[in-house]
């Protein structure tokens, strides 16, 4: 596994843009225009710079690790766009952008692949190739704003990776995206999701951010859970939601819990029941999703009317839920789902 530790222009903070232009023996003034062109004009090259000199744009160049757009789908059902971009060094990520009635909504990846080896998860399959770059999470906000030329409001780090296994980068990601010189994007409309490492999940809370925090669930006792997601063997569910109150303790940021429905898995009532008594009292939310499926496992998607019953019974506890509203199920929009035809596309050949 490579690990991309080595800063790029898009992952420096203002001040470390100044302390770099000024090694190259550069006015430190260069080090605003830079960030903003990176940052609020959202550049695709270096030579776009145009107020930046032929000189220094060449030294840059070698430090600006953008990115490209090799495809994007666009859903004839509901037009979630789902964008395939390359990296620097060929790998391969993929970003989707939702329009919601709050606003648009971007969900980014945090690694190429993934170790976590989720059962229903396509991320997982063939690892993890290395981490992203702060700046190579943010170059897919941007280039989906300047493609779409709408503004993303909402951030969802949900896409291929464990968030928690990338921490530093998480952490700059977010500090850049809601800089005041940048996006502003607010805290508030950004949300984490991780599948529960205990220890970082409370070294996020000692953060105290503004950020939600959702945890992947999708099982109301270890044994089931276990079978779905190999994280479950180092972390019980008890040590899980106790970190989750720490989180709320921290941050006064309630907790979502997201919870994937998978058919004869984990969607019958008895379930549901399990799930209410499990929750019940503590201040959170729960997502429902019903799975998306995907060619190289075997779990199928739970039907409409298993997914409302689930949904009853949580109510009837008086748990806050909410059923996620399919998106882009007719271009592949799961996780994971077109990096993986690309690669199996591209090595065939």
């Amino acid at each position: 596994m490579i690990d991309n530790a080595e800063l790029d222009l898009a992952s420096m903070t203002i001040e470390e843009l100044t302390n770099r232009i000024k090694d190259m023996n550069q006015p430190a003034f260069r080090a605003k225009q830079i960030f903003d062109w990176i940052h609020n004009k959202l550049i695709l090259d270096v030579d776009e710079m145009t107020n930046i000199p032929i000189g220094l744009r060449d030294q840059l160049r070698k430090e600006y690790k953008g990115l490209s757009m090799v495809t994007r789908l666009v859903s004839r059902e509901d037009g979630t766009n789902k964008f395939l971009f390359k990296l620097y060094d060929g790998n391969v990520i993929e970003s989707v952008f939702m329009r919601y009635k709050h606003g648009n909504s971007v969900c980014i990846s945090s690694q190429v692949g993934c170790r976590m080896g989720c059962r229903f998860c396509a991320s997982t399959i063939g690892g993890l190739i290395r981490n992203l770059s702060a700046g190579e999470m943010l170059s897919q906000i941007y280039s989906i704003q300047r493609i779409t030329g709408e503004r993303v409001s909402n951030i969802v780090i949900m896409g291929t990776g464990e968030p928690f296994d990338n921490y530093d980068n998480l952490i700059r990601f977010i500090r850049l995206i809601n800089d005041e010189k940048g996006l502003n994007i607010s805290q508030r409309n950004i949300t984490v999701s991780s599948c529960g490492i205990v220890p970082m999940i409370k070294r996020f809370a000692d953060e105290k951010l503004s950020v939600t925090f959702a945890l992947s669930l999708h099982a109301s006792d270890d044994e089931s859970r276990r079978k779905l997601m190999p994280i479950a063997h180092k972390y019980s569910i008890d040590e899980c939601l106790e970190a989750c109150e720490y989180y709320f303790e921290q941050t006064g940021r309630r907790v979502t819990f997201e919870y994937s429905l998978v058919k004869d898995e984990n969607d019958s009532e008895s379930h549901a029941r399990r799930l209410a008594s499990l929750l019940n009292g503590r201040n959170c939310h729960i997502n429902l999703i019903p799975v998306n499926p995907i060619k190289e496992r075997n779990y199928c998607r739970s039907s409409e009317d298993s997914v409302e019953k689930f949904k009853y019974i949580l109510e009837k506890s008086k748990i806050n839920v909410t059923i996620r509203r399919s998106m882009g199920r007719d271009i592949d929009a799961a996780c994971g789902q077109l990096r993986r035809k690309y690669e199996e596309e591209n090595n065939s050949l």
